[in-house]
Protein backbone atom coordinates (compact mmCIF):
# COMPACT_ATOMS: atom_id res chain seq x y z
CA UNK A 1 0.00 0.00 0.00
CA UNK A 2 1.19 3.44 -0.53
CA UNK A 3 2.42 5.77 2.29
CA UNK A 4 -0.27 7.93 1.20
CA UNK A 5 -2.77 6.16 1.88
CA UNK A 6 -5.39 7.82 -0.91
CA UNK A 7 -4.14 11.06 0.47
CA UNK A 8 -3.77 14.14 -2.07
CA UNK A 9 0.18 14.63 -1.15
CA UNK A 10 1.15 16.39 -4.53
CA UNK A 11 0.12 19.46 -3.57
CA UNK A 12 0.37 21.04 -0.13
CA UNK A 13 -2.05 22.55 1.88
CA UNK A 14 -2.49 26.32 2.20
CA UNK A 15 -0.82 28.53 5.09
CA UNK A 16 -3.98 29.03 6.59
CA UNK A 17 -4.04 30.06 10.22
CA UNK A 18 -7.19 28.38 12.27
CA UNK A 19 -8.45 30.57 15.55
CA UNK A 20 -10.42 27.70 16.47
CA UNK A 21 -7.25 25.74 17.26
CA UNK A 22 -6.15 28.35 19.80
CA UNK A 23 -5.79 27.33 23.36
CA UNK A 24 -6.89 30.45 24.96
CA UNK A 25 -10.42 30.70 22.99
CA UNK A 26 -10.88 26.65 23.49
CA UNK A 27 -10.43 27.30 27.51
CA UNK A 28 -12.99 29.91 27.51
CA UNK A 29 -15.71 28.48 25.58
CA UNK A 30 -15.63 25.43 28.05
CA UNK A 31 -16.27 28.34 30.84
CA UNK A 32 -19.19 30.13 29.00
CA UNK A 33 -20.43 26.50 28.53
CA UNK A 34 -20.45 26.12 32.09
CA UNK A 35 -17.10 23.59 32.57
CA UNK A 36 -13.82 23.59 33.95
CA UNK A 37 -11.07 24.19 31.29
CA UNK A 38 -7.45 22.30 31.93
CA UNK A 39 -4.96 24.66 33.44
CA UNK A 40 -2.62 26.51 31.54
CA UNK A 41 0.28 25.59 30.93
CA UNK A 42 -0.92 23.11 28.76
CA UNK A 43 0.39 20.02 27.25
CA UNK A 44 -1.24 20.10 23.77
CA UNK A 45 -1.36 17.87 20.47
CA UNK A 46 -2.63 18.80 16.93
CA UNK A 47 -3.20 16.14 15.16
CA UNK A 48 -2.52 16.93 11.10
CA UNK A 49 -0.98 20.49 11.54
CA UNK A 50 -0.93 21.02 7.66
CA UNK A 51 1.43 23.22 7.13
CA UNK A 52 1.64 23.97 10.96
CA UNK A 53 1.25 27.67 11.17
CA UNK A 54 -1.41 27.45 13.77
CA UNK A 55 0.48 25.06 16.16
CA UNK A 56 3.69 27.09 15.63
CA UNK A 57 1.81 30.70 16.55
CA UNK A 58 0.58 29.17 19.69
CA UNK A 59 3.57 27.45 20.88
CA UNK A 60 5.28 30.42 19.92
CA UNK A 61 2.27 32.91 21.84
CA UNK A 62 0.96 30.45 24.52
CA UNK A 63 2.90 28.73 27.67
CA UNK A 64 2.87 25.17 26.79
CA UNK A 65 4.54 21.91 25.94
CA UNK A 66 3.20 21.16 22.07
CA UNK A 67 3.50 17.92 19.54
CA UNK A 68 1.82 17.36 16.38
CA UNK A 69 1.86 15.40 13.51
CA UNK A 70 1.49 15.53 9.85
CA UNK A 71 2.46 12.74 7.61
CA UNK A 72 3.25 15.08 4.62
CA UNK A 73 6.90 15.27 5.07
CA UNK A 74 6.97 18.31 2.90
CA UNK A 75 4.62 19.79 5.75
CA UNK A 76 6.61 18.76 8.76
CA UNK A 77 9.65 20.24 7.38
CA UNK A 78 7.78 23.62 6.55
CA UNK A 79 5.99 23.13 10.25
CA UNK A 80 9.73 22.32 11.66
CA UNK A 81 11.09 25.57 10.11
CA UNK A 82 8.98 27.55 12.14
CA UNK A 83 9.56 26.09 15.34
CA UNK A 84 13.40 26.48 14.74
CA UNK A 85 12.50 30.01 13.80
CA UNK A 86 10.54 31.00 17.20
CA UNK A 87 12.54 28.29 19.68
CA UNK A 88 9.42 27.12 20.97
CA UNK A 89 10.92 23.71 21.68
CA UNK A 90 7.62 22.26 19.28
CA UNK A 91 7.22 18.64 18.44
CA UNK A 92 6.73 18.22 15.30
CA UNK A 93 6.30 14.63 13.48
CA UNK A 94 5.58 13.25 9.95
CA UNK A 95 4.46 10.17 11.99
CA UNK A 96 0.70 8.50 10.52
CA UNK A 97 -1.31 8.50 13.06
CA UNK A 98 -1.07 4.70 13.42
CA UNK A 99 2.70 5.38 14.03
CA UNK A 100 2.33 8.22 16.58
CA UNK A 101 -0.07 6.56 18.20
CA UNK A 102 2.18 3.41 19.04
CA UNK A 103 5.27 5.70 20.14
CA UNK A 104 5.96 4.79 23.63
CA UNK A 105 7.40 8.59 24.27
CA UNK A 106 3.95 10.17 24.45
CA UNK A 107 2.68 12.31 27.27
CA UNK A 108 -0.85 12.86 28.52
CA UNK A 109 -2.36 15.71 26.82
CA UNK A 110 -4.84 18.47 28.25
CA UNK A 111 -5.64 19.44 24.39
CA UNK A 112 -5.84 17.33 21.48
CA UNK A 113 -7.44 19.26 18.82
CA UNK A 114 -7.88 18.05 14.86
CA UNK A 115 -9.53 20.98 12.55
CA UNK A 116 -10.34 19.46 9.08
CA UNK A 117 -9.24 15.90 9.70
CA UNK A 118 -12.02 13.72 10.32
CA UNK A 119 -14.17 13.77 7.95
CA UNK A 120 -10.85 13.12 5.12
CA UNK A 121 -9.63 9.94 6.54
CA UNK A 122 -10.15 6.48 6.80
CA UNK A 123 -12.75 4.60 9.23
CA UNK A 124 -9.46 2.87 10.31
CA UNK A 125 -7.63 6.16 11.40
CA UNK A 126 -10.58 7.29 12.62
CA UNK A 127 -11.01 4.16 15.19
CA UNK A 128 -7.20 4.76 15.35
CA UNK A 129 -7.55 8.65 16.61
CA UNK A 130 -10.38 7.53 19.20
CA UNK A 131 -8.13 4.95 20.73
CA UNK A 132 -5.14 7.66 21.24
CA UNK A 133 -7.55 9.56 22.65
CA UNK A 134 -9.07 7.44 25.28
CA UNK A 135 -5.35 6.63 26.00
CA UNK A 136 -3.69 9.56 25.78
CA UNK A 137 -6.31 12.30 27.17
CA UNK A 138 -6.11 12.98 30.79
CA UNK A 139 -8.75 13.36 32.61
CA UNK A 140 -10.74 16.41 32.04
CA UNK A 141 -8.58 17.57 28.98
CA UNK A 142 -10.58 18.84 26.19
CA UNK A 143 -10.82 17.28 22.25
CA UNK A 144 -11.46 19.99 19.90
CA UNK A 145 -12.63 18.48 16.23
CA UNK A 146 -14.49 19.89 13.12
CA UNK A 147 -15.96 18.07 10.41
CA UNK A 148 -18.68 18.26 7.97
CA UNK A 149 -22.22 17.26 8.97
CA UNK A 150 -25.78 16.89 7.81
CA UNK A 151 -27.87 17.71 6.96
CA UNK A 152 -26.80 20.66 4.84
CA UNK A 153 -23.90 18.22 3.75
CA UNK A 154 -26.42 15.78 2.36
CA UNK A 155 -26.98 17.47 -0.80
CA UNK A 156 -23.27 18.06 -1.76
CA UNK A 157 -22.43 14.72 -1.19
CA UNK A 158 -23.53 13.54 -4.88
CA UNK A 159 -21.25 16.50 -5.87
CA UNK A 160 -18.46 15.11 -4.58
CA UNK A 161 -18.96 11.95 -5.90
CA UNK A 162 -19.22 12.91 -9.34
CA UNK A 163 -16.20 15.00 -9.44
CA UNK A 164 -13.94 12.74 -7.47
CA UNK A 165 -15.35 9.98 -9.84
CA UNK A 166 -14.41 12.37 -13.31
CA UNK A 167 -10.56 12.96 -11.62
CA UNK A 168 -10.35 9.10 -11.39
CA UNK A 169 -11.76 7.91 -14.52
CA UNK A 170 -11.40 10.47 -16.84
CA UNK A 171 -8.21 11.85 -15.25
CA UNK A 172 -4.59 11.33 -15.59
CA UNK A 173 -1.93 10.99 -14.04
CA UNK A 174 0.27 12.83 -16.33
CA UNK A 175 -2.08 16.19 -15.52
CA UNK A 176 -1.57 15.31 -11.99
CA UNK A 177 -4.01 16.96 -9.40
CA UNK A 178 -4.58 20.47 -10.44
CA UNK A 179 -5.38 19.67 -13.81
CA UNK A 180 -7.81 16.88 -13.04
CA UNK A 181 -9.54 18.96 -10.52
CA UNK A 182 -9.87 21.58 -13.38
CA UNK A 183 -11.40 19.23 -15.57
CA UNK A 184 -13.57 17.99 -13.09
CA UNK A 185 -15.07 20.86 -11.97
CA UNK A 186 -15.30 22.24 -15.88
CA UNK A 187 -17.46 18.39 -16.57
CA UNK A 188 -19.58 19.58 -13.29
CA UNK A 189 -20.58 22.97 -14.78
CA UNK A 190 -21.42 21.84 -18.33
CA UNK A 191 -23.60 19.42 -16.72
CA UNK A 192 -25.14 21.98 -14.50
CA UNK A 193 -25.22 24.20 -17.80
CA UNK A 194 -27.08 21.94 -19.64
CA UNK A 195 -30.00 22.01 -17.29
CA UNK A 196 -28.79 18.77 -15.50
CA UNK A 197 -32.46 18.15 -13.31
CA UNK A 198 -29.81 16.98 -10.41
CA UNK A 199 -28.44 20.61 -10.19
CA UNK A 200 -32.16 21.90 -11.23
CA UNK A 201 -33.13 20.07 -7.72
CA UNK A 202 -30.81 21.57 -6.13
CA UNK A 203 -30.19 24.96 -6.45
CA UNK A 204 -27.87 25.62 -3.65
CA UNK A 205 -25.53 22.82 -5.34
CA UNK A 206 -25.43 24.55 -8.31
CA UNK A 207 -24.09 27.92 -6.33
CA UNK A 208 -21.26 25.48 -4.28
CA UNK A 209 -20.16 24.34 -7.65
CA UNK A 210 -20.09 28.24 -8.93
CA UNK A 211 -18.37 29.21 -5.67
CA UNK A 212 -15.49 26.21 -5.83
CA UNK A 213 -14.64 27.42 -9.43
CA UNK A 214 -12.93 30.57 -7.65
CA UNK A 215 -11.73 28.58 -4.83
CA UNK A 216 -7.79 27.69 -4.06
CA UNK A 217 -7.06 24.65 -5.99
CA UNK A 218 -4.72 23.25 -3.37
CA UNK A 219 -7.42 23.81 -0.90
CA UNK A 220 -10.04 21.83 -2.92
CA UNK A 221 -7.84 19.06 -3.51
CA UNK A 222 -7.45 18.38 0.65
CA UNK A 223 -10.95 19.77 0.98
CA UNK A 224 -12.92 17.51 -1.63
CA UNK A 225 -10.14 14.78 -3.72
CA UNK A 226 -8.84 12.54 -0.66
CA UNK A 227 -9.82 8.97 -1.15
CA UNK A 228 -11.87 9.34 1.99
CA UNK A 229 -14.63 11.66 2.15
CA UNK A 230 -17.30 11.11 5.09
CA UNK A 231 -19.68 13.29 6.01
CA UNK A 232 -21.22 12.08 9.48
CA UNK A 233 -24.07 13.49 11.69
CA UNK A 234 -23.23 14.50 15.59
CA UNK A 235 -24.84 11.98 17.28
CA UNK A 236 -22.43 9.58 14.80
CA UNK A 237 -19.67 11.67 16.19
CA UNK A 238 -20.93 11.23 19.90
CA UNK A 239 -21.24 7.92 19.50
CA UNK A 240 -17.92 7.23 18.46
CA UNK A 241 -16.26 9.24 21.06
CA UNK A 242 -18.63 8.07 23.76
CA UNK A 243 -15.67 4.75 23.52
CA UNK A 244 -13.19 7.72 24.81
CA UNK A 245 -15.48 8.54 27.98
CA UNK A 246 -15.64 12.08 26.01
CA UNK A 247 -19.25 14.16 26.83
CA UNK A 248 -20.19 17.36 24.54
CA UNK A 249 -19.50 20.37 26.00
CA UNK A 250 -20.02 23.09 23.63
CA UNK A 251 -19.40 24.89 20.05
CA UNK A 252 -15.49 26.47 19.80
CA UNK A 253 -16.92 29.32 17.72
CA UNK A 254 -18.65 31.53 20.13
CA UNK A 255 -21.03 32.59 18.36
CA UNK A 256 -22.71 29.49 18.07
CA UNK A 257 -23.04 29.65 21.38
CA UNK A 258 -24.97 32.60 21.82
CA UNK A 259 -29.23 31.95 20.91
CA UNK A 260 -30.27 35.43 20.10
CA UNK A 261 -28.03 34.67 16.65
CA UNK A 262 -29.42 31.54 15.70
CA UNK A 263 -32.13 30.30 17.45
CA UNK A 264 -35.84 31.92 16.65
CA UNK A 265 -37.97 31.67 19.74
CA UNK A 266 -40.28 29.02 18.56
CA UNK A 267 -37.45 26.78 17.83
CA UNK A 268 -35.96 27.52 21.53
CA UNK A 269 -39.17 25.75 22.73
CA UNK A 270 -38.60 22.91 20.74
CA UNK A 271 -34.93 22.32 22.05
CA UNK A 272 -36.70 22.89 25.59
CA UNK A 273 -38.58 20.19 25.42
CA UNK A 274 -35.59 17.69 24.18
CA UNK A 275 -33.91 15.87 27.33
CA UNK A 276 -31.23 13.62 25.87
CA UNK A 277 -28.45 16.29 24.43
CA UNK A 278 -27.56 14.23 22.10
CA UNK A 279 -31.28 14.37 20.37
CA UNK A 280 -31.02 18.22 21.14
CA UNK A 281 -28.06 18.81 19.15
CA UNK A 282 -29.19 16.92 16.04
CA UNK A 283 -32.67 18.89 16.34
CA UNK A 284 -30.64 21.91 16.65
CA UNK A 285 -28.67 21.16 13.04
CA UNK A 286 -31.66 20.58 11.66
CA UNK A 287 -33.19 23.55 12.53
CA UNK A 288 -30.07 25.34 11.76
CA UNK A 289 -29.01 23.45 8.37
CA UNK A 290 -26.04 23.07 10.19
CA UNK A 291 -22.76 22.10 7.24
CA UNK A 292 -19.72 22.00 9.43
CA UNK A 293 -19.22 21.58 13.30
CA UNK A 294 -16.50 22.77 15.49
CA UNK A 295 -17.37 20.99 19.14
CA UNK A 296 -15.76 20.77 22.13
CA UNK A 297 -15.69 17.25 24.16
CA UNK A 298 -14.25 17.12 27.53
CA UNK A 299 -13.38 13.78 29.16
CA UNK A 300 -14.96 14.03 32.49
CA UNK A 301 -16.33 17.95 32.50
CA UNK A 302 -16.66 19.08 35.87
CA UNK A 303 -19.76 20.88 35.76
CA UNK A 304 -19.17 25.10 37.44
CA UNK A 305 -21.73 26.78 39.76
CA UNK A 306 -23.19 29.54 38.62
CA UNK A 307 -20.71 31.87 40.57
CA UNK A 308 -17.89 29.75 39.65
CA UNK A 309 -18.74 30.46 36.19
CA UNK A 310 -19.51 34.14 36.81
CA UNK A 311 -16.13 34.92 39.00
CA UNK A 312 -13.57 33.08 35.90
CA UNK A 313 -15.67 35.22 33.87
CA UNK A 314 -15.40 38.69 35.79
CA UNK A 315 -11.31 37.87 36.30
CA UNK A 316 -10.78 37.05 32.60
CA UNK A 317 -8.78 39.89 30.83
CA UNK A 318 -9.71 40.61 27.04
CA UNK A 319 -7.82 42.79 24.74
CA UNK A 320 -9.16 44.98 21.16
CA UNK A 321 -7.66 42.63 18.32
CA UNK A 322 -8.76 45.47 16.09
CA UNK A 323 -8.47 48.86 15.43
CA UNK A 324 -12.05 50.48 17.55
CA UNK A 325 -13.45 51.95 13.42
CA UNK A 326 -13.08 48.61 12.44
CA UNK A 327 -15.67 46.73 14.96
CA UNK A 328 -18.92 46.75 13.23
CA UNK A 329 -21.83 47.06 15.38
CA UNK A 330 -23.42 44.23 14.01
CA UNK A 331 -23.07 40.08 14.14
CA UNK A 332 -23.33 37.85 11.97
CA UNK A 333 -25.08 34.11 12.86
CA UNK A 334 -27.87 31.31 11.26
CA UNK A 335 -30.13 34.27 11.16
CA UNK A 336 -28.43 36.74 9.53
CA UNK A 337 -26.48 39.70 10.23
CA UNK A 338 -28.21 41.38 13.78
CA UNK A 339 -27.54 45.21 14.68
CA UNK A 340 -25.57 45.76 18.22
CA UNK A 341 -26.88 47.50 20.45
CA UNK A 342 -24.55 51.24 20.51
CA UNK A 343 -25.01 51.96 23.86
CA UNK A 344 -23.75 48.76 25.19
CA UNK A 345 -20.77 47.30 22.54
CA UNK A 346 -19.61 50.96 22.39
CA UNK A 347 -18.46 51.86 25.77
CA UNK A 348 -16.89 48.09 25.66
CA UNK A 349 -15.13 48.95 22.62
CA UNK A 350 -14.03 51.93 23.35
CA UNK A 351 -13.00 51.16 26.99
CA UNK A 352 -10.73 48.06 25.56
CA UNK A 353 -8.99 50.70 23.49
CA UNK A 354 -8.15 52.92 25.85
CA UNK A 355 -4.84 53.11 28.17
CA UNK A 356 -2.78 52.42 25.07
CA UNK A 357 -5.06 48.67 23.95
CA UNK A 358 -3.92 47.30 27.11
CA UNK A 359 -6.30 44.60 28.34
CA UNK A 360 -9.35 45.01 31.19
CA UNK A 361 -11.35 42.36 32.69
CA UNK A 362 -14.41 41.27 32.10
CA UNK A 363 -14.97 42.39 35.66
CA UNK A 364 -13.54 46.10 34.87
CA UNK A 365 -15.64 46.40 32.12
CA UNK A 366 -19.25 45.37 33.34
CA UNK A 367 -17.76 48.56 35.83
CA UNK A 368 -17.68 50.79 33.52
CA UNK A 369 -20.00 53.88 34.19
CA UNK A 370 -21.84 54.06 31.05
CA UNK A 371 -22.98 49.65 32.01
CA UNK A 372 -23.71 50.20 36.14
CA UNK A 373 -26.86 49.35 35.64
CA UNK A 374 -26.41 46.57 32.83
CA UNK A 375 -26.79 42.94 34.00
CA UNK A 376 -23.72 41.48 33.81
CA UNK A 377 -24.72 38.37 31.92
CA UNK A 378 -25.96 41.05 29.27
CA UNK A 379 -21.95 42.61 29.49
CA UNK A 380 -20.35 38.92 29.53
CA UNK A 381 -22.30 37.98 26.13
CA UNK A 382 -21.82 41.32 24.73
CA UNK A 383 -17.81 40.51 25.10
CA UNK A 384 -18.18 36.83 23.96
CA UNK A 385 -20.12 38.03 21.28
CA UNK A 386 -16.72 40.63 20.36
CA UNK A 387 -14.88 37.50 20.30
CA UNK A 388 -16.68 35.27 18.58
CA UNK A 389 -16.20 38.17 15.58
CA UNK A 390 -12.68 38.20 15.95
CA UNK A 391 -12.22 41.58 17.31
CA UNK A 392 -11.47 40.42 20.94
CA UNK A 393 -9.58 37.93 22.08
CA UNK A 394 -8.70 36.38 25.85
CA UNK A 395 -5.87 37.87 27.20
CA UNK A 396 -2.87 36.36 29.37
CA UNK A 397 0.20 37.75 31.64
CA UNK A 398 3.15 38.08 29.02
CA UNK A 399 6.01 36.61 29.76
CA UNK A 400 9.69 37.61 28.51
CA UNK A 401 9.92 33.61 27.09
CA UNK A 402 6.79 34.64 25.16
CA UNK A 403 7.45 37.77 23.41
CA UNK A 404 10.77 36.30 22.81
CA UNK A 405 9.84 33.51 20.89
CA UNK A 406 7.04 35.60 19.09
CA UNK A 407 9.03 38.01 18.00
CA UNK A 408 11.64 35.42 16.30
CA UNK A 409 8.82 34.14 14.59
CA UNK A 410 7.28 37.27 13.26
CA UNK A 411 10.83 38.39 11.68
CA UNK A 412 10.86 35.27 10.30
CA UNK A 413 7.93 35.27 8.66
CA UNK A 414 8.00 39.23 7.51
CA UNK A 415 11.16 38.29 5.99
CA UNK A 416 9.23 35.31 4.22
CA UNK A 417 7.04 37.57 3.10
CA UNK A 418 9.10 39.25 0.86
CA UNK A 419 9.15 35.79 -1.24
CA UNK A 420 5.71 35.59 -2.07
CA UNK A 421 4.61 32.83 0.44
CA UNK A 422 3.35 35.02 3.30
CA UNK A 423 1.24 33.68 6.15
CA UNK A 424 -1.57 36.35 6.92
CA UNK A 425 -0.81 36.29 10.97
CA UNK A 426 1.77 37.29 13.28
CA UNK A 427 1.71 35.70 16.83
CA UNK A 428 0.75 37.77 19.87
CA UNK A 429 2.22 37.23 23.25
CA UNK A 430 -0.38 39.39 25.09
CA UNK A 431 -3.13 36.93 23.35
CA UNK A 432 -1.62 33.70 22.80
CA UNK A 433 -2.85 33.88 19.51
CA UNK A 434 -2.28 34.99 15.49
CA UNK A 435 -2.78 38.08 14.72
CA UNK A 436 -4.59 38.55 10.96
CA UNK A 437 -2.33 40.84 8.61
CA UNK A 438 -1.75 40.99 5.46
CA UNK A 439 1.61 40.50 3.11
CA UNK A 440 1.96 44.38 2.23
CA UNK A 441 1.65 45.46 6.46
CA UNK A 442 4.36 42.90 7.02
CA UNK A 443 6.30 44.44 4.74
CA UNK A 444 6.00 47.22 6.09
CA UNK A 445 6.84 45.88 9.91
CA UNK A 446 10.02 44.53 7.81
CA UNK A 447 10.62 48.18 6.57
CA UNK A 448 10.52 49.47 9.99
CA UNK A 449 12.50 46.95 11.59
CA UNK A 450 15.49 48.27 8.77
CA UNK A 451 14.58 51.55 10.31
CA UNK A 452 12.27 52.97 7.44
CA UNK A 453 10.59 55.44 9.91
CA UNK A 454 8.87 57.60 7.59
CA UNK A 455 5.86 56.18 5.24
CA UNK A 456 7.62 57.54 1.71
CA UNK A 457 10.56 55.59 2.82
CA UNK A 458 8.22 52.17 4.00
CA UNK A 459 7.00 52.63 0.53
CA UNK A 460 10.12 53.00 -1.12
CA UNK A 461 11.62 49.48 0.66
CA UNK A 462 8.57 47.64 -0.21
CA UNK A 463 8.17 48.68 -3.92
CA UNK A 464 12.24 47.33 -3.94
CA UNK A 465 11.23 44.43 -2.50
CA UNK A 466 8.18 43.76 -5.57
CA UNK A 467 10.30 44.98 -8.22
CA UNK A 468 12.79 42.55 -7.45
CA UNK A 469 10.83 40.20 -8.34
CA UNK A 470 8.62 42.04 -11.27
CA UNK A 471 5.75 42.46 -9.38
CA UNK A 472 3.47 45.39 -9.41
CA UNK A 473 0.22 46.69 -7.34
CA UNK A 474 -3.13 46.50 -9.16
CA UNK A 475 -5.62 49.03 -10.02
CA UNK A 476 -9.42 48.37 -11.50
CA UNK A 477 -7.80 44.24 -12.67
CA UNK A 478 -4.72 46.40 -14.26
CA UNK A 479 -1.16 46.14 -13.26
CA UNK A 480 0.03 50.02 -12.23
CA UNK A 481 2.30 50.50 -14.94
CA UNK A 482 5.47 53.16 -13.03
CA UNK A 483 7.34 53.04 -10.60
CA UNK A 484 6.16 56.10 -9.06
CA UNK A 485 2.57 55.02 -9.71
CA UNK A 486 3.22 51.89 -7.65
CA UNK A 487 5.24 53.84 -5.02
CA UNK A 488 2.23 56.29 -4.58
CA UNK A 489 -0.28 53.66 -4.22
CA UNK A 490 2.06 52.14 -1.64
CA UNK A 491 2.45 55.36 0.15
CA UNK A 492 -1.22 55.10 0.64
CA UNK A 493 -1.02 52.06 2.11
CA UNK A 494 1.81 52.85 4.55
CA UNK A 495 -0.01 55.53 5.65
CA UNK A 496 -3.38 53.33 6.25
CA UNK A 497 -1.09 51.10 8.02
CA UNK A 498 0.71 53.72 10.67
CA UNK A 499 -3.04 54.28 11.86
CA UNK A 500 -2.82 49.76 13.05
CA UNK A 501 0.51 50.24 13.94
CA UNK A 502 -0.15 51.46 17.61
CA UNK A 503 -2.46 48.48 18.33
CA UNK A 504 0.22 45.72 16.72
CA UNK A 505 2.38 47.34 18.89
CA UNK A 506 -0.15 47.15 21.83
CA UNK A 507 -0.55 43.45 20.96
CA UNK A 508 3.18 42.75 20.66
CA UNK A 509 3.49 42.01 17.63
CA UNK A 510 5.15 45.06 15.77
Amino acid sequence: MSWTAGYVTDLNYTYGYYRELNPALLRLACVNAGVAPPAAPLDYLELGFGQGVSINVHAAAFAGAYWGIDFIPAQAAHARALAAASGSGAVLLDDSFHDFAARSDLPEFDVIALHGIWSWISDDSRRTIVDLIRRRLKPGGLLYLSYNCFPAFAAAVPLRHLLTLHAELAGSVASGTAGNIEGALAFAQRLADAGAHYFRANTAVAEWLKTMQGQDRAYLAHEYFNRDWRVMPFSEVARELDEAKLSFVGSAHLIDQIDVFNIRPEWQKILADIRHPVLRQSVRDYLLNQQFRRDIFVKGPRPMSALERTEALRNQPFALTARPEDVPLKAAGILGEIPLDEKLYRPLIDALAGNGFAPKSLGDLAGLPALRDTPFADVATAVLTLVGGGHVHPAQPVTKPARDRCSALNRYLCQRARTGTAVMALASPVTGTGIPIDVFQQLFLLAIQNDRKAVADQAAFVWDVLAAQGQRLMRDNQPLPSAQDNIAELTKHATQFATRLPLLKALGVA
